[in-house]
């Protein structure tokens, strides 16, 4: 029971603090957030991590402090780019809620005061006006016009009218908006009692997978002990049984298993994931989770909300029935327009704030209505200057059982009712029409023609609005909207962007299936779809009732042929999205309401709008798109699939060149030779190679036709499509030709300090020229631009001026083992390095151009 006290003084200060000690906050409550320190800590809860730790323990036993601590800050360095990554991620969305948190007005103390409704606890009193956020659950208890905006929770676009003396219709709900009208609402329900509430504690228990890199990263560590551990057995047993020395052949064969793990790895993938994702942030595209870029990299689907993400948001009049015809506004003007000019802006319900000077900044309502003005209005003072001759002196607000609004407004002195609203309904209702300023019947006949433009309208996407009006006999009741003289018809249409065309194009040459999900009627939805290629026939268009109807097994069935969903209610779209899923399609789904938000959070990828999207959306979403534009996803797709790409390539090259090593050692011991290498000049080449070009190898800008190739398979292997041949084939050459090299010093009677010079520059070189080779599966050296990736050029002159100096500095003489190379010399590593190479670039270049 409301008490009168309590309605017109509202809470006391003290009573309001004893209801929030009692019902706690009014927010909704998230999973407990981790302490920095925490996500420092979890960036080494990593396999391939472990592995590198127990790298440097091995290293450091075996005596070499260099390599242990090299290996050492190689694992703090990804720790610390990991940490900071995610710590600056989840700021960003402290900082965007921050942004999002909504005051309201609120009785306390018999006064008015503004407070963060974080505060607002049951019982409290809220002057809600239009363009006010309900920042609680309740109902009315006075109420003027008072219209909200459900669709958050209702995915209804048509707003709702509050009647606070209608127990059935004075509800409001957290989150949804006044879009006309004011009044005082009072709270009953508060946080995660909330209808939001209860949305967010939905999507907290949908359990979260492990993205397709993290399973294939941890698959990859594991193999890499696995060879580490055999390598150490095979190298030290095999050199034993030879008569060697037990502890220099342990040694050995630790440094063999040190340089068989790709130490870099995991600070690489780090690194290219955390580059990706600033340039995302660029591209208005806020990351939340690193691997959610490369698993937007595999994606197929794109399931894509149709208002503001493929459409401007901006509802636009496109065209103008008067005076028996249709004018086209983007190409012509309207003649005898002032009567039909006056009812859609005296009968319309935005708000004025004309000390702005920008016409968007100045008109605030319905997306249609503002439209309407904006057809006729270009400035404010002249906007001003028309609303100043008329004073509205009685209304009926629209509603969704009569679907029209009437307005009677004093025109100096004089009194006209104006009305607006659905075609079909205002027909009707009018007796005569207006046509070049002569009243005229409304003949059958002509009732028909304007039918049949209306159709037409319709047929085009256009969202059809009536305008009528009459002089006399203005009965203030619901009476007055009889008899009235018709003047004509508005077309709007919320325009697709203009980047979405070459957006959706690029999906489908990327084998990608873009999906529209709106709540629109199916024509509006398929000609939307048609301008911007997303379908073409209508037998690619299901709506809501059509998915009511049909089971999950069947659903499954269907959307294999589907490409737009229309009039979607939100409970339809996680059942859209498991049934791609269930095809074996990774998929992208967008949103922004709360109800959006079980889909988003069950979506491989889902994408909150940083707009228009709520808090819990957000929460739900691993990516957020901060311009709310489809072409922003197809971007991420494209930044997915060059990260996954540079993370072939890198795991080719050190997987190519780690071979290489241990062939070289192995086939040396096979064949009883000496061994090519010693334990320092292993881990040299470790040094030299597996650092800075396999990181430059991470930031690789994209090849040409990336966005032409078809997407992964869901459960492909980061190896497959013949990267386990490739990595196989030229580490093999690699070791080879090292130990060719070697041979060959022998043959011509060099000592054993000079071929292990030989070969330790060959295998370097062999693995320099590689790195260059990898920047393409498809296209030869000679295809690649050089100088696209400044980063790797410079990585690779570092590592040849590293090796330089241990060959011509004494101290570093010394320190590995070597000795200067002559020119013949060096003319023996540079044909043993560099044969594979030419000879494999001029097949693919063959193999390309024919």
């Amino acid at each position: 029971m409301i008490q009168e006290k309590e309605l017109t003084a509202g809470l006391s200060t003290k009573e309001a603090e004893k209801r929030i000690e009692k019902f706690g906050f009014n927010e909704l409550q998230h999973h407990k957030k981790a302490s920095a320190f925490k996500i420092f800590l979890s960036q080494f809860n990593n396999f391939i991590v472990w592995v590198l730790i127990a790298a440097t323990i091995i290293s450091g036993i075996i005596g070499d402090r260099a390599d242990a601590i090299t290996i050492l800050i190689i694992v703090v360095i990804n720790s610390i780019l990991g940490f900071i990554q995610e710590f600056k991620t989840e700021k960003s969305l402290e900082a965007l809620k921050d942004l999002a948190a909504p005051t309201c007005k609120v009785l306390r103390d018999s006064s008015i005061q503004i407070i963060n409704s974080i505060y607002l606890t049951i019982g409290d009193v809220v002057i809600l006006e239009a363009g006010d956020r309900i920042p609680a659950d309740g109902f009315f208890i006075e109420s003027s016009g008072i219209v909200v905006d459900e669709s958050l929770l209702t995915g209804e676009s048509v707003g709702v009218n509050k009647d606070s003396k209608n127990k059935k219709a004075n509800s409001g709900f957290m989150g949804t908006t006044v879009v006309k009208g004011k009044g005082l609402f009072k709270v009953d329900c508060i946080g995660m009692k909330t209808e939001m509430g209860k949305i967010a504690d939905l999507i907290q228990n949908i359990e979260e997978e492990k993205s397709p890199l993290n399973k294939k990263l941890d698959s990859l560590g594991k193999i890499l002990v696995v060879i580490c551990l055999v390598i150490c057995a095979i190298v030290t047993i095999m050199g034993i049984m030879r008569g060697n020395d037990i502890t220099e052949m342990f040694l050995l064969g630790v440094s063999l298993a040190v340089a068989a793990i790709p130490e870099g790895l995991a600070a690489i993938v780090t690194v290219a994931l955390a580059l990706g994702v600033s340039r995302m942030l660029k591209r208005n595209a806020l990351v939340r989770k690193l691997p959610a870029v490369e698993t937007l990299g595999c994606t197929s689907v794109i399931c894509s909300d149709k208002t503001g993400t493929l459409t401007q948001n901006k509802m636009t009049v496109k065209e103008v029935y008067l005076n028996g015809r249709i004018y086209e506004l983007d190409k012509e003007k309207l003649n005898d327009y002032t009567k039909f000019m006056k009812c859609l802006v005296y009968c319309n319900d935005c708000n004025y704030d004309f000390t702005k000077k920008k016409m968007s900044e100045a008109l605030h309502g319905d997306p249609t209505e503002t439209a309407l003005i904006n057809m006729f209005f270009k400035e404010v003072p002249v906007l001003e200057s028309f609303q100043s001759n008329a004073n509205r002196v009685f209304d009926i607000p629209f509603d969704s059982t009569r679907k029209m609004m009437s307005v009677i407004v004093n025109e100096g002195g004089k009194e006209t009712c104006y009305v607006k609203g659905a075609p079909e309904r205002m027909i009707d209702k009018c007796e005569f029409i207006l046509e070049n300023n002569k009243i005229k019947p409304f003949t059958y006949q002509k009732k028909k023609q304007v039918s049949q433009f209306i159709t037409a309208m319709s047929s085009r996407a256009l969202r059809c609005l009536a305008a009528a009006y009459k002089e006399e006999n203005l009965v203030k009741s619901e009476k007055l909207e009889n008899n009235l003289i018709f003047l004509g018809i508005t077309g709007s249409i919320d325009p697709p962007r203009k980047e979405a065309v070459d957006a959706v194009l690029k999906c489908k040459l990327a084998g990608i299936k873009p999906v529209m999900i709106t709540g629109d009627h199916q024509n509006t939805a398929l000609a939307i779809a048609k301008y911007l290629n997303i379908c073409s026939t209508e037998d690619q268009v299901m709506t809501g009732q059509q998915i009511e109807a049909v089971s999950d097994s069947e659903l499954e069935k269907r959307v294999k042929k589907v490409r737009v969903f229309a009039r979607v209610s939100p409970s339809h779209k996680l059942r859209i999205v498991r049934a791609f899923k269930k095809t074996g399609n990774i998929v992208a789904m967008t949103g922004d309401g709360v109800n959006d938000a079980p889909a988003i959070k069950e979506s491989d990828i889902g994408i909150a709008m940083g707009i228009s999207g709520t808090d819990v959306t957000k929460e739900a979403s691993s990516m957020i798109l901060m311009d709310d534009n489809f072409s922003t996803i197809v971007a991420a797709v494209e930044e997915g699939r060059i990260i996954y790409d540079n993370i072939r390539k890198f795991i080719r090259y050190l997987l190519s060149c780690n071979l290489g090593e241990v062939l070289t050692m192995f086939l040396a011991t096979l064949f009883y030779l000496p061994n090519p290498l010693s334990p320092i000049q292993i881990l040299l080449v470790n040094l030299a190679t597996d650092g800075l070009p396999a990181i430059a190898l991470g930031v690789d800008p994209a090849e040409s036709d990336i966005m032409r190739q078809q997407p992964r398979e869901k459960g492909e292997s980061i190896f497959a499509r013949g990267l386990v041949e490739k990595i196989i084939v030229r580490g093999t050459l690699i070791g080879l030709c090292t130990l060719l090299s070697f041979m060959v010093g022998r043959y011509y009677g060099m000592n054993l300090e000079t071929c292990r010079t030989l070969a330790l520059c060959t295998l370097v070189m062999s693995q320099l020229i590689h790195v260059f080779e990898c920047r393409s599966e498809r296209h030869s050296i000679f295809e690649i631009k050089l100088f696209t990736n400044p980063w790797l050029v410079g990585a690779v002159l570092i590592s040849v001026i590293l090796i330089c100096s241990v060959l011509y500095v004494p101290f570093l003489q010394q320190v590995f083992h070597t000795v200067p190379l002559s020119v013949k010399q060096v003319l023996i590593v540079m044909f043993f390095s560099g044969i594979i190479a030419f000879i494999n670039s001029v097949y693919l270049l063959i193999k390309s151009k024919y």
